[in-house]
């Protein structure tokens, strides 16, 4: 199951506002300075993925991802979005802070742009 919080569908709405609607894929970044995190990136589906439509927007997921990760919740906020999980996550370090441990916000979260 895949969540969007008002204020994330706020956000798609401004983006689309002008465009046509893509779908938004939750993917596994594996990298970075804060180690693996759920992000978000506009992509089609694909045979192996799970499709959700959530508030008119579809959430495309692989289904081993979303097997692990579900419920994901996607939220917005000043830094971007987020993308937050059931899944386990850790590794990597932020300079003198630390991540956002197993949630997969906490280090600027993912974007559609």
């Amino acid at each position: 199951m895949v969540s969007l919080s008002d204020s994330a569908r706020t956000e798609l709405d401004n983006y689309f506002a002008d465009k046509q609607k893509t779908p938004i894929r939750v993917y596994l970044n594996k990298g970075g300075c804060c180690g693996p995190s759920l992000t978000l990136a506009l992509d089609e589906p694909r045979d192996n993925d799970d499709v959700f439509d959530v508030n008119g927007y579809t959430i495309v997921v692989d289904k081993e991802l979303a097997a692990m990760a579900s419920p994901i919740d996607i939220d917005m906020t000043d830094y971007g979005f987020t993308v937050k999980s059931s899944l386990q996550l850790g590794g990597g370090s932020c300079g003198s802070g630390g991540c956002g441990g197993g949630s997969g916000g906490g280090c600027g979260g993912g974007s559609c742009s």
